[in-house]
């Protein structure tokens, strides 16, 4: 590999803003170096249903040894702020002046893969067939994943560029479902006749009050992160909402927090001791975001990640993550997918950072990865 082509490669990626929906410059982009290098690139038609510019980017590297197939995914969007970077690069340090997020999450994972291919049409060694994917949408909700065609791949397993440390592999991630609960109370004149109304927001703070949130236990977490409800401070309000997430690593626990979440609600709204024509009542609903995986050490693909770590002197773990990514999505579809690290730090916020010599490292995984992975064939 070409460690001042990756850099150069990862700066350029940086200065292309690529929100959630708004991906088309920076595919296209990609396309055009993937297309350069000979290898076939082609999107899905995702976009119909993520709503985004373009579809998910997929691009089809021939092996040059008989062999299963193998692919590698990254994300082309970014979470906000992203205008207008101020990209700072010093000390082996990519960040930028605190105004916007750097995008390292996941245009890290796009140079890797960009350089791995490089690497490849230079064709030192020998390779079996590769995927690449890029997906749009991931930071909305999975979307690209979600509505990928898997008939338009060939690989049944992979990796998905998409964690911090290159030496730690990602094997397990929990489930999340988001809920949303809407009060509706009665409007009246806050002043004059208020009991003549029933409180949506204040039945909604008790209701909230008796929920836990936060870590619930070592793989199950609960946040409420929205709140809305009334129009002016002289009436009362006749509707609040909620709307929150639960995560765990365990489908149990998960139904107990949407029992426990279905009881309170029916508890406190049937105990209120004002009833003015049925009212108060409630909505409530549970959607699932993604699904849990865990993919135990032995297997052959953790194997041969692991293997290729120890091949570059390095000592590999593996560890269950907290976040949802492409990867959830993949696994459910029965694409067998674990996590790699590209080295960012502190994503989703302004903070985010990476150093270039992890970055370097990531790339030398992917690289021995794809190595490996041709001598075992």
């Amino acid at each position: 590999m070409d460690p001042e082509r990756l850099i150069l490669e990862f700066q350029n990626l940086l200065f292309i803003e690529s929100p959630s929906k708004k991906e088309g410059k920076l595919a296209y982009y990609i396309a055009d170096i993937f297309e350069a290098l000979g290898f076939k690139c082609f999107f899905d038609n995702s976009a119909e249903n993520t709503g985004s510019e373009v579809g998910n980017l997929i691009v089809k590297i021939p092996g040059t040894i008989p062999s299963e197939p193998l692919f590698f995914c990254a994300h082309l969007d970014t979470v906000g702020p992203c205008e207008n970077p101020n990209i700072i690069y010093e000390n082996g340090i990519f960040r930028t002046d605190g105004k916007t997020i750097l995008g390292a999450d996941d245009k890290a994972g796009i140079a890797i893969l960009i350089e791995t291919a490089k690497v490849l049409k230079e064709n030192f060694f020998p390779y079996p067939p590769l995927e690449f994917i890029f997906t749009t949408c991931e930071e909305i909700g999975l979307l690209g994943a979600k509505y990928l065609n898997i008939e338009l791949l060939d690989a049944k397993e992979g990796l998905v560029l998409d964690s911090k440390s290159p030496q730690v592999i990602i094997n397990g991630a929990p489930s999340s479902f988001k809920f949303f609960l809407e009060i509706n109370g009665k409007s009246a004149h806050a002043g004059i006749e208020p009991e003549k109304g029933i409180n949506a927001i204040h039945l909604l703070a008790k209701i909230l009050a008796e929920l836990p949130t936060g870590r619930i236990d070592e793989e199950t977490t609960m946040n409420i992160g929205k709140i809305s409800g009334g129009k002016y401070i002289n009436i009362v309000p006749d509707l609040a909402i909620a709307e929150g997430e639960m995560r765990s690593h365990s489908q149990e626990k998960l139904e107990k927090l949407q029992q426990l979440i279905q009881h309170k609600v029916e508890e406190i709204i049937k105990k209120y001791p004002v009833k003015i024509d049925d009212l108060p009542s409630f909505k409530l609903k549970f959607k699932k975001i993604f699904q849990a995986f865990y993919i135990p050490p032995s297997d052959n693909l953790c194997q041969l990640v692991q293997k290729a770590g120890q091949r570059l002197g390095w000592e590999m773990t593996f560890k269950k993550h907290e976040g949802g990514s492409d990867a959830n999505v993949f696994n459910e579809k029965g694409l067998k997918s674990l996590i790699l690290g590209t080295g960012m730090q502190r994503v989703h916020t302004t903070q985010e950072f990476i150093e270039v010599k992890d970055l370097i490292k990531a790339t030398q995984l992917v690289i021995e990865i794809i190595k490996l992975k041709s001598e075992l064939s």
